[in-house]
């Protein structure tokens, strides 16, 4: 193979950025034999071939106006490319824009939407026949925040004459979403295209989100003009009404539009995951109640609306609404044998395993066995039975290719050597993969592989031969684990300053995520570098520590995962400070003097929390857009964790920092976006009345209109300043 495939590897699994934002990843496409895969190279669309024969440009931009292409999908003839431009973010990637169509067969490219605003489209596909494309619409407002807008509607346009008929409608129920999300469907279920052809390309199922109901927050800007003005977006916080959502269907024949009747009302129930059943006029629905604790599956019936109950599952704490299989839109499931089967995965034997069901005798059978956690379910073989996943039995830091047959014990696909974490795109004829792979001492792999026998296509990029171990010994980084005086085991790294003297103790700075979205103690190349340390913090005599406590998504099981239950805040601080004193006895080179901690988002929540509940032990905090208060984060998030708040409200009160404010007795910095539409920046006002009530002293640092990660305009090298100025003048580095 070409020396060349790396590049092209990585410009596909890597998410790609652009002056805006991120356009979302995309599955990469493969042609019909395997033979090659399409990536964007040089601003064209190539076919890059995987047997060794030369590669071949496709799509030129000058052949479509010379345009920049940021993502493509072909039609499934591969007779037409639909290509993604000038895209606009809304909320966190660029999923708004302008599509093109080129024809091959005619050698001509048309601009789709060409009487909608410009960069209002959003998700645009082809049907099954290749003779439309569907897409959404966003009416477009003025300072309207991160290029959102409630009213969006489907449209579906005749590529042989662009006819351009609208199948929704928003004008008169004011704020109704159709085929997209709100910002909470979106942050929280990942729900972002909302709408589905079926295989006969005569009817499209999409979501409605009705946002009526839902109370605006108001974003003030302050800057871009001499009076200020607001910005509303619609986020419905802990306890607050749901976002009713249903499920139609338009049958293409008459623009009929045929509403889904699932049970219950709208309002008291979410609808996370839905897609067409293969090769059938039915649709499989998941509905996940208030409390996300009881998932139920519904088959529906497309020309009546009538459903009907296949399965259902209930969990003590909640229930995660898992992603979608690759090549699997929309769907958290994946079918086989034609629509007859899925499969799936549950916790509901304590670990995260696979399972086939049949719809017909709604049995179910165990495709994955044992003691440890599927981490990512990635493809099915049918002719052998066979399910390949991500696991790491043994380690919980790491992640490997496993696969396994019914009832059998898993295979390790994954090469022994090659310690850390693995990803894979295996491609759909499941002929190749490829495969990415890094540790705390191995920069980023990539390489092609055949996945029959993990063999690399290219000798030239065969990972056992470039792998250096002897890195490992070089590098300052140890991983370690320690079991806490309440008898938790927890793992994660340390890296000790450069040159040290045994004679002399070192200030120790803790890094720390601690809840359900996050892992830190993952052995993957990165781990141990601070990106907002302006320097090098092993160089400058800092100990730089993480590990992960009970709520963390480690793959130790379903108990350790949900032990968080109505405790974020408490159990998950708890783990954090007697792991602390743990990592005191374990490496007596510590200055206990001088601890310092840090985070950011639910990061932020723990830092704040270490420094107010347990200011014995750490004494300079650094929080970033954390949630002081609860009661103030969006209602599925939250009350996924911490259950009813009519049920559960001191458990709120109780969990958050702004009650232990008044026991700040270290140094903090406070960092917010006021611009934050994730974590509303009305916490930072929050928990600084509160340290001014009790006349603490403290710094805090406003973005003005920036968001939750504050990197818009250049400010993200600024907070790096502040982190490391505050740092070393209330840490002092160095040892003593």
């Amino acid at each position: 193979m070409l020396k060349k495939l790396i590049f092209h590897i990585l410009a596909l699994i890597i998410i790609c950025f652009n002056s805006n934002g991120r356009v979302l990843p995309k599955d990469i496409e493969w042609n019909d034999d395997e033979t090659g895969y399409y990536v964007i190279k040089e601003n064209s669309i190539q076919l890059i071939s995987t047997t060794g024969k030369e590669d071949k440009i496709i799509l030129s931009s000058s052949m479509i106006g010379n345009i920049d292409i940021e993502s493509f999908v072909f039609s499934k003839d591969k007779e037409k490319v639909l290509v993604f431009t000038n895209s606009v973010r809304v909320w966190r990637y660029n999923t708004r824009g302008d599509y093109w169509v080129y024809d091959f067969k005619k050698n001509q490219a048309i601009k789709i939407g060409k009487s909608l605003p410009e960069s209002s489209l959003m998700f645009a596909k082809f049907s099954p026949n290749g003779k439309k494309v569907a897409y959404v619409s966003k009416e477009i407002k003025p300072n309207s925040f991160r290029n959102s807008s409630t009213r969006a509607n489907i449209y579906l346009e005749n590529l042989e004459d662009q006819d351009i008929k609208r199948l929704t409608s928003s004008d008169e129920k004011g704020k109704i979403i159709n085929g997209t999300f709100d910002w909470v469907y979106e942050e929280e279920f990942s729900c972002r295209d909302g709408f589905l052809f079926n295989d006969g390309s005569d009817k499209i199922a999409f979501w409605e989100i009705d946002a009526n109901g839902v109370k605006d927050f108001y974003m003030i800007n302050n800057t871009d003009s001499i009076y200020p003005f607001n910005i509303p977006v619609e986020y419905p916080k802990v306890g607050e009404p749901l976002t009713p959502a249903r499920i139609g269907v338009i049958d293409l024949n008459n623009n009929k539009i045929t509403w889904m009747q699932i049970p219950g009302e709208s309002n008291k129930f979410y609808l996370p995951r839905m897609t067409w059943v293969p090769n059938e006029d039915k649709l499989m629905v998941q509905q996940l109640n208030r409390k996300q604790n009881h998932s139920k599956y519904y088959i529906v019936d497309a020309i009546s609306g009538v459903s009907s109950l296949l399965m259902e599952e209930k969990d003590d704490a909640w229930i995660d609404v898992r992603s979608s299989w690759p090549y699997q839109d929309q769907a958290g499931w994946k079918f086989i044998k034609n629509g007859k089967e899925f499969l799936y995965t549950t916790e509901k034997d304590g670990w995260s395993h696979i399972y086939r069901y049949n719809i017909k005798n709604k049995k179910e059978y165990l495709m994955t066995k044992g003691e440890y956690d599927v981490v990512k379910p990635l493809a099915y073989n049918e002719k052998n039975r066979e399910v390949y996943f991500i696991a790491s039995p043994t380690n919980p830091t790491e992640r490997y290719l496993y696969k396994s047959s019914e009832n059998s014990i898993p295979q390790l696909i994954t090469p022994k050597k090659l310690e850390g974490t693995h990803s894979y795109q295996i491609s759909t004829g499941l002929k190749y993969a490829f495969h990415s792979f890094s540790n705390y001492f191995t920069k980023p792999m990539q390489a092609l592989i055949t996945l029959k026998d993990h063999k690399f296509v290219n000798d030239n990029e065969n990972m056992l031969t470039k792998y250096d171990q002897s890195k490992k010994t070089k590098h300052p980084l140890e991983f370690f684990q320690i079991t806490t005086i309440d008898n938790v085991t927890m793992e994660g790294w340390i890296v000790k300053p450069n040159k040290m003297d045994n004679k002399k103790k070192y200030p120790v700075l803790f890094y720390f995520y601690s809840e359900p979205a996050g892992q830190t103690g993952v052995n993957r190349y990165g781990a141990g570098s601070n990106r907002l340390y302006d320097g090098n913090l092993g160089e400058d005599g800092y100990v730089y520590v993480t590990f992960d406590g009970r709520g963390t998504p480690s793959p130790k099981g379903r108990d350790w995962r949900k032990a968080i239950y109505r405790n974020i805040g408490r159990i998950n601080v708890r783990d954090m400070a007697m792991g602390a004193k743990e990592v005191f006895k374990k490496y007596d080179f510590i200055d206990t003097s001088r601890v310092a901690v840090h985070g950011w988002s639910g990061g932020g929540t723990a830092t704040l929390n270490c420094l107010f509940q347990y200011p014995e032990i750490f004494h300079t905090g650094i929080a970033a857009a954390a949630v002081a208060n609860q009661l103030t984060y969006d209602n599925i998030y939250q009350e996924r964790y911490m259950g009813d708040p009519k049920e559960s409200y001191q458990d709120y009160i109780d969990g958050s920092p702004i009650k232990y404010a008044k026991n700040l007795k270290g140094n903090l910095l406070y960092i917010h976006g006021t611009g934050d539409d994730n974590v509303h920046y009305q916490n930072a006002e929050m928990l600084a009345n509160e340290l001014i009530k009790h006349k603490k002293v403290f710094y805090m640092m406003s973005y003005p209109n920036r968001s939750h990660g504050i990197r818009e305009d250049n400010a993200y090298p600024h907070v790096s300043l502040m982190f490391t100025d505050f740092l070393r003048k209330y840490c002092p580095p160095g040892g003593r």
